[in-house]
């Protein structure tokens, strides 16, 4: 993936030229002598103190976050607060307008999760996007999580907001298994052509969060949660190749050997491999006494029984 290529330069090294590491990774050596103006040391402490900010009440809006940075002594008018959220990909989850607006044209799927259960793997996932802060800047994260386990599936880190990155954690979750359900917001990543095709190819049903449902994602916000007061917040990234690694731990930690008390004090993998086997298990049992019955066809109906 080109984001773990880019992370695995090295501009000070003594041994290889940009020219030489850009060859043996097989990234355009152009894009590697671009810099663009770095931010300013304001923008870097503003964006991380909404990120906090966002982070503690995600409902709050730009006009409650500018309201709140004032308070604190900062000198900064709503439009300015709207424009750093909205490259830094975030939004108040409470009803109104959305930064990450859904392109034009873009098809919008319905809301499946009206008073469904969920009560087994695979049976909804969710995707979303996050800020992480370095110390001279920041990242974005994708995370696509099994909303019955808790279970982190697959993510990617990146330096934009750009399609690219999101596919192939998309590609490497549906490499692992395929849900019933796939749940994201209906911003302009996931009402992308190249998303939801990806799905529907794989036979997923798409359900988008419907304008004013403010908590059809507060599951993932709850992660993003945990996430940033467990891990980023408590480490100073100099560069995304520390974010990376940093974060890879984590979500090893996070996934393996957490408990969560809403799990029986299981681990995500524990929940996520010993439902998911169990029903294999008995979906293998039901296949095997329908097949000696000559009853085979019905095997869907007696999983839904199940």
């Amino acid at each position: 993936m080109r984001g773990e290529r880019l992370a695995l330069i090295e501009r000070a090294s003594p041994e290889l030229s940009l020219a030489l590491q850009a060859e043996l990774l097989s990234l355009s050596r152009s894009s590697l002598y671009y810099k663009a103006a770095p931010p300013t040391a304001e923008e870097i402490a503003v964006k991380h103190r909404i990120d906090e900010i966002y982070t503690d009440w995600p409902f709050y809006g730009s006009r409650r976050i500018t309201e709140q940075l004032r308070r604190e002594g900062r000198v900064i008018n709503r439009k300015t607060v709207q424009g750093q959220m909205r490259e830094m990909g975030i939004s108040g989850i409470t009803p109104g307008p959305h930064l990450s607006r859904r392109a034009p044209g873009h098809r919008i799927f319905p809301y499946l999760l009206r008073g469904l259960v969920i009560e087994r793997p695979n049976q909804v996932w969710g995707i979303d996007i996050t800020y992480i802060r370095l110390l001279g800047g920041w990242l974005y994260l994708v995370a696509i999580i099994d909303w019955h386990s808790r279970y982190i599936l697959s993510w990617e880190l990146d330096e934009t907001l750009e399609m690219p990155f999101v596919i192939p954690a998309v590609e490497r979750a549906l490499e692992l298994a395929r849900p019933e359900i796939w749940n994201s917001d209906q911003g302009s990543h996931f009402t992308s052509p190249q998303f939801t095709d990806c799905l529907q190819q794989a036979g997923v049903r798409i359900s988008m969060d419907g304008k004013g449902r403010a908590l059809d994602n507060i599951l993932t916000e709850r992660f993003w949660r945990t996430l940033k007061y467990e891990e980023v917040y408590l480490h100073d990234y100099a560069n995304p190749k520390q974010a990376r690694s940093g974060l890879s731990s984590y979500f090893d930690f996070y996934n393996h050997r957490r408990v969560h008390q809403s799990l029986d004090y299981l681990t995500p993998a524990e929940v996520y491999f010993q439902t998911a086997s169990a029903r294999q298990k008995q979906t293998t049992v039901i296949k095997s006494t329908l097949a000696t019955k000559g009853e085979e066809s019905t095997l869907t109906k007696a999983l839904f029984l199940s």
